[in-house]
């Protein structure tokens, strides 16, 4: 038989070394999916869907580990922590394996099960046993030996009957004997067997499919699909039932002398004699409304893991306080849309498909999610249950005359108004008029509201899409009257709506399924861009983004490509608007920017640079013209934990980028703040720069294309630069030559006309 070892393949270690990146990236990981856990002498180790967090049962410390740190965006499926090698290790459904040394803090990457030759679909990791120096790797393909000490992997067995591919779900060491509990049976061999990649040393000792075997005590002890728990007789070599669980098992640990049971609506605990001492139902926990997951035992408190609440704790012997240490965070990690304010980050979980349909959410109905809502200190979750019945919530709009006004779209039920951090009124057909709100009109359903992008014009009123509807275009007056534009004239049929933009001379801009449709009331005009030279040159009609840069320019992003209006002050004047695309040259061969790319979002930063979102290749960050990309961000040079981007926004008072992908959201800190008016809020940070800082000196709260001077206390200039927006960055070196020396540096700025001035100091301590 041909050896399939896994030795006889390189084993590829990345260190995920995000050094430089750590002074700019920031996570924003939900920790509320607990897919697993695992535990030392006095610490828990959890793992949400794709990060990990640990806490400490004695000083109640809280550590938090995810793609910033050097973890990978996929999704995790197991997690276990070797206490003699002060190790932990994540399992992933993809078959990564990522060993944390808890010693140092490294990260390691082994793609060893991903690099193996078998379809994608069955290399995920499911469980891992200890057994000496080795680790056990139990896969949906067969079994894996992975060595912690000398980080190399050895055999593979295949144990399925003629060698085929298995699932295995868990394996334990038995008087002798290794047993795999799998979806064909329960198979053994001898564990000192030199020949255990032979698929015929490997005995069924009893048929059916099994969730988890695991020794307790001196007995051997196994579960099946169905949830009966049964016993091993060594004297018939078989299982004989003890009791019967209501579910399935989904998980089964044994920590010091108890063996827990975890199903989705109880655990059990059981103790060395097999008497079940604690039994927790989930309609006990007030608390929670998801399914249980996970469970464990550290002294004499439980933790429990949940399908949507997080991480819960509990005494053993006491059954009525629950408290939850899972770290803040957003609820979900598949963030759907953001919007940030100066004082507030939001986003909603609503989902719809590329083709806009809600009924394609996963369930196969529109989702029912709550809001999060991030104070740039801490989060606020608002469950479900609070938004009033509204599904597929989509987009949010905060008033800038008053931020606690939020106004949330559903694409599903209209409009959720937010008053205070607390839905107050869910805006229908019903109760905005005739002008209002409309039911979609290609299906007799009244239910079915598709309301879309809620934006702000300067005048505080609201304007926003009515998707497949005559009237699409609506608006929400400052004194409450609706009013309601018809798109006929220009889109015939009817259609579904993406972003929407309002530039400086008050013109909306809309991106549709059917190309990009402008609108100014003042005469009522309505013009629309689409696909044909004629038409406006857009290489797609199916527009998804516009955003309106610092220079008036209309961007507009597609599902195969970008194009840039340049003339959007001539709206009225133009019969047919025609849009360019961006040629740049790469190796010397002239290209179009982003051709063919699915474009998800496009956001202007204050230095006018455009971060753009694709669908599947990541996040660019391109100059003010489009002619140099700055930075390509995927999850392969950057802690992005997707590829797919749904979305990006900025809060221009500090510059932070965040960008919401389909595993998480994270922020980019740079430095490309909005301009400020005036300069007197200028602020220079950090200020001391003492020894242990390494990263640069931030001048914020500038003029657009202020002179920043920076000299020493006698007056020699060490550094000079004009501010794009209202942030620069000082490494602390002398025009990048080398580093200054310890001291106060004095920093003169003046607007571009020398009409304004402002003199601040900073002390550089090394």
């Amino acid at each position: 038989m041909k050896n399939n070892s896994l030795c006889i393949l390189m084993l590829l270690f990345i260190q995920m070394a995000f050094a430089q990146n750590k002074l700019v990236w920031q996570g924003y990981f939900s920790y509320s999916e607990i897919k697993g856990i695992s535990q030392s002498a006095t610490t828990i180790f959890a793992a949400s869907e794709n990060a990990l967090f640990s806490y400490d049962n004695k000083t109640n410390i809280i550590k938090t580990t995810n793609t910033i740190d050097g973890l990978s965006g996929q999704t995790i499926s197991t997690i276990y922590h070797s206490l003699n090698n002060n190790k932990t290790i994540i399992g992933y459904e993809n078959g990564l394996i990522i060993v944390i040394n808890d010693a140092n803090g490294s990260i390691l990457n082994v793609v060893d099960i991903i690099s193996k030759q078998l379809p994608a679909g069955i290399k995920k990791v499911n469980h891992f046993l200890e057994a000496g120096d080795v680790i056990y790797v139990s896969c949906d393909f067969g079994i894996v030996q992975f060595n912690l000490k000398t980080m190399q992997f050895g055999d593979t067995y295949f144990i399925g009957d003629n060698g085929v591919e298995i699932i295995v779900n868990q394996t334990a060491v038995f008087d002798g004997f290794i047993y795999a509990a799998t979806n064909n049976g329960i198979k053994r061999a001898g564990v000192n067997n030199k020949n255990l990649n032979d698929f015929s040393q490997w005995l069924t000792v009893s048929s059916g499919n099994w969730s988890s075997i695991t020794t307790f005590g001196s007995d051997l002890y196994a579960i099946n699909s169905t949830g009966n728990i049964t016993k091993f007789n060594v004297v018939f070599n078989s299982f004989s039932t003890i009791t019967q669980l209501p579910q399935p098992s989904l998980d089964s640990k044994i920590s010091a002398n108890y063996w827990i049971i975890t199903t989705a609506d109880s655990i059990y605990i059981y103790n060395i004699k097999m008497e079940m001492i604690r039994q927790i139902n989930r309609n006990q926990i007030l608390e929670i409304n998801s399914s249980f997951t996970c469970a464990t035992i550290i002294g004499d408190t439980i933790f429990i893991g949940t399908k949507d609440d997080g991480l819960l704790t509990t005494l053993l012997y006491t059954n009525t306080t629950f408290e939850n240490i899972t770290p803040s965070g957003p609820s979900k990690n598949n963030v759907f849309s953001i919007q940030a304010s100066a004082s507030a980050l939001w986003a909603v979980y609503g989902f719809y498909p590329a083709n806009y349909n809600p009924y394609q959410a996963p369930g196969g109905f529109p989702t029912l999610y709550g809001i999060s809502k991030l104070d740039y200190k801490s989060w606020l979750n608002i469950p479900a249950s609070k938004v009033l019945g509204a599904r597929s919530l989509s987009n949010v709009a905060v008033n800038p005359r008053n931020n606690d006004e939020v106004y949330v779209s559903s694409f599903f039920s209209g409009l959720l108004k937010l008053e205070n951090d607390v839905p107050t009124q869910l805006l229908t057909p019903q109760n905005t008029g005739l002008n209002g709100l409309q039911s979609i009109e290609v299906a007799n359903n009244p239910n079915d509201i598709r309301i879309n992008n809620p934006v702000f014009d300067r005048d505080g009123n609201l304007w926003l899409t009515n998707n497949l509807v005559a009237k699409a275009l609506k608006v929400l007056k400052t004194n409450g009257e609706w009013q309601s534009i018809s798109l006929a004239s220009v889109l015939p049929e009817l259609t579904a709506f993406g972003g929407l933009a309002i530039d400086n001379n008050n013109t909306k801009w809309v991106a549709s399924r059917r190309g990009v449709i402008g609108y100014n009331e003042k005469g009522g005009v309505l013009k629309v861009i689409t696909e044909g030279s004629e038409k406006g040159n857009l290489p797609s009609p199916d527009v998804r983004s516009v955003a309106i840069d610092n220079k008036n320019q209309l961007w507009i992003g597609t599902n195969k490509g970008l194009r840039v209006l340049s003339n959007v002050g001539n709206y009225k004047s133009e019969v047919q608007m025609i849009a360019s695309s961006i040629i740049i040259l790469e190796d010397n061969v002239a290209q179009e920017l982003l051709f063919e790319q699915f474009i998800t979002d496009i956001t202007v930063d204050g230095a006018n640079n455009k971060w753009i979102g694709t669908a599947d290749s990541g996040i660019f960050l391109v100059s003010p013209n489009g002619q140099e990309t700055k930075y390509h961000f995927t999850v392969n040079n950057s802690p992005l934990p997707s590829n797919t981007i749904n979305d990006i926004d900025i809060n221009s008072n500090t510059g932070e980028v965040f960008i919401a992908t389909a595993k998480g959201m994270i922020s980019f800190k740079g430095t490309a703040t909005a301009a400020k008016e005036d300069l007197n809020n200028v602020v220079v940070y950090p200020n001391p720069v003492r020894p242990e800082y390494k990263g640069t000196v931030k001048i914020t709260g500038l003029l657009d294309k202020s002179n920043v001077k920076i000299t020493d206390i006698g007056g020699n200039l060490v550094y000079e630069t004009t501010a794009q927006g209202g942030t620069i960055e000082w490494d602390t070196s002398a025009f990048g030559k080398y580093e200054v020396v310890s001291g106060v540096y004095m920093i003169f700025i003046s607007a571009q006309d020398g009409a304004e001035t402002k003199v601040k100091k900073v002390m550089i301590i090394r």
